[in-house]
């Protein structure tokens, strides 16, 4: 059983505690957020706007504690400086960093001078150190890794379908767009946002189509070498709470039909990746937990003086299915 604490409790680190409240390989043993109390914790754990309520476990509080079924105590913290926790008297084997804001190998490794073993961070990694996506890479895992990123959502998503891409037709080029569903780094009411105006994030999110940045397709390169340089994109926050989608446009380095493309992912289905006839759209993925919903019924193959373009799209709950991706790496970094 793996021993964790979570830092940053929003909604990844909630929804990474709904998670891991029922899976036998876990044991949260504390929460570190600034300026939440644990009766906060407990009644956002409980109710939940896009993922419902939690009814798999009686969740209370008592002084500074989450109680689970009258019975398991998790101790929660507000501390700012994660070297100053106590995660060595603990026993803590792995933290959850959840923040957004610990993501490189140095801020990162304060987790590990207070005396943790492990860290994964819930974000694109700020340096050089290892990222793995589960289905992707994760077979890099050698268990000596003290610091991992899980990448992104959006990357959790493109990384299961490239790879069945790359591997059996070759990728020359390609962009990426993601249609996604509106965060918390956005604002509800047009405001001023801390990545300035450019970035298109201060604008009301409930309301507006809002064009922004995405590291995903350039990440790529991290959990796919063959692929490093050969994309861009885009993203569209959209508003939607929950479920996204990406839509890809490639060049391959073979001819390809939509049929064999379709039936080639089909074939290659895996814990990360799903392969769908269904009409769906965006509220069908969410609670799903493969990172990637590929929907053959968009796959579509375009042809002109001999060159091919290729058009593929994906489905994923940016929330859950990220979410179980990176727990799936947790359990695989201490196999």
């Amino acid at each position: 059983m793996i021993k964790v604490a979570i830092n940053g409790f929003g909604r990844i680190g909630r929804i990474a505690f709904r998670q891991m409240i029922t899976d036998a390989s876990f044991d949260i043993v504390a929460i570190n957020n600034l300026d939440m109390s644990a009766e906060e914790a407990a009644y956002l754990i409980k109710y939940d706007s896009v993922h419902g309520a939690f009814h798999e476990n009686e969740i209370s509080y008592k002084d500074d504690s989450i109680v689970i079924s009258n019975v398991k105590f998790i101790k929660m913290f507000n501390e700012k400086d994660p070297a100053l926790l106590p995660w060595k008297d603990l026993g803590v084997d792995l933290v959850l960093e959840c923040t957004g804001a610990f993501t490189s190998t140095e801020k990162a490794s304060l987790h590990l001078n207070a005396g943790a073993k492990k860290v994964l961070i819930s974000a694109p990694g700020k340096d050089e150190m290892i990222t793995i996506v589960n289905g992707v890479n994760d077979d890099n895992l050698t268990g000596s890794e003290t610091i991992v990123s899980a990448s992104s959502c959006t990357t959790n998503c493109l990384a299961p379908l490239l790879k069945i891409i790359e591997d059996n037709f070759g990728i020359e080029k390609g962009f990426m767009s993601t249609v996604h569903a509106y965060t918390a780094d956005q604002n509800s009411m047009d405001n001023m946002h801390k990545k300035g105006i450019n970035s298109r994030r201060g604008r009301a999110s409930a309301h507006n189509i809002v064009p922004t940045s995405t590291g995903a397709a350039k990440s790529i390169g991290l959990v796919i070498p063959s692929l490093k340089g050969k994309l861009d994109g885009i993203a569209y926050r959209v508003p939607t709470i929950d479920g996204s989608m990406i839509d890809v446009t490639l060049e391959l380095k073979v001819p390809v039909t939509k049929e064999l493309i379709n039936e080639t992912i089909k074939n290659n289905q895996n814990d990360a990746i799903k392969y769908t006839e269904d009409p769906i759209v965006s509220s069908d993925v969410i609670g799903k937990k493969r990172g990637c919903t590929f929907d053959s019924l968009l796959t579509n193959v375009i042809e002109v003086d001999g060159k091919q373009l290729v058009k593929l799209v994906g489905w994923y709950d940016n929330e859950y299915g990220y979410t179980y991706q990176m727990l799936c790496t947790a359990k695989k970094m201490f196999k």
